[in-house]
């Protein structure tokens, strides 16, 4: 009997897991296919106008290193870390490539060189962690740079928090990504804790407590029929 109760609490409890990680993918998904509107209109208009391509890169990064995170030969047992970020690692390499064929010749040869430094970047942090480090050791290199990775990208919306309160506006901050991006971090926050994983749970809460801050101030400073007038992301280069 106890055998039993003990095997049907382990299944409830990786049930939990994989619900929490498919979760996190699912909304992740979200946050990746919502540049899709921007590439249309610079497909459309054959030009990259006046938005920046480095978020793309950036994320391309963050999404190679994760991704890596997440693989059996560093960390067994979290293969949906591993999923996502490697679906989303083709969809900002997609993002990049458009945005090098449609860029102007000074900006095209600035993101070449970019994403060539992002490849050279991951083939070194491959490299040493191999190399270098044996378990459990490797996760742990690997794991400190995924932190430093996630907290970076989840410390951009700062910028829109900033605005927002600035300016008491909402134009600049889409309801649905803050709640994609909230979700997908409480869900890889669960995942994490689950997994007891601190280098997952830690970079989610901090996006969590980031993502609560963008639903509260949406709920303070939303007007009806608010639409934006600008692109977002724009490139002072």
């Amino acid at each position: 009997m106890e055998i039993s109760g003990a095997g049907g609490l382990f299944s409830t409890y990786s049930i939990c897991s994989n619900a929490a990680g498919i979760a996190g993918n699912l909304c992740a998904f979200v946050l990746f296919v919502s540049p899709i509107p921007t590439f249309r209109r610079i497909i459309r208009n054959k030009s990259t106008e006046q938005f920046s391509g480095l978020p793309y890169i950036y994320a391309l990064l963050n999404c190679l290193i994760c991704l890596w995170y997440g693989t059996p030969i560093v960390s067994p047992g979290i293969i949906l870390v591993f999923t996502v970020n490697s679906v989303g690692a083709v969809f900002q390499l997609a993002y990049i490539l458009i945005f090098i064929v449609y860029a102007e010749r000074t900006k095209k040869l600035k993101m070449l060189g970019q994403l060539f430094g992002v490849f050279a970047a991951f083939a070194a942090v491959v490299s040493i962690s191999i190399c270098l480090f044996q378990p459990p050791n490797r996760q742990t290199f690997v794991g400190y740079l995924s932190v430093i990775s996630l907290i970076s990208m989840f410390a951009s919306p700062l910028f829109i928090i900033n605005l927002v309160i600035r300016t008491r506006s909402v134009e600049y901050m889409p309801f649905y990504l803050s709640l994609a991006t909230f979700l997908m971090s409480l869900s890889f926050f669960a995942y994490g804790m689950f997994k007891q994983d601190p280098f997952i749970y830690v970079p989610n809460g901090i996006g969590g407590v980031l993502g609560i801050i963008q639903l509260v101030l949406y709920w303070r400073y939303s007007r009806p029929n608010e639409e934006p007038t600008r692109p977002l992301l724009e490139s002072n280069a």
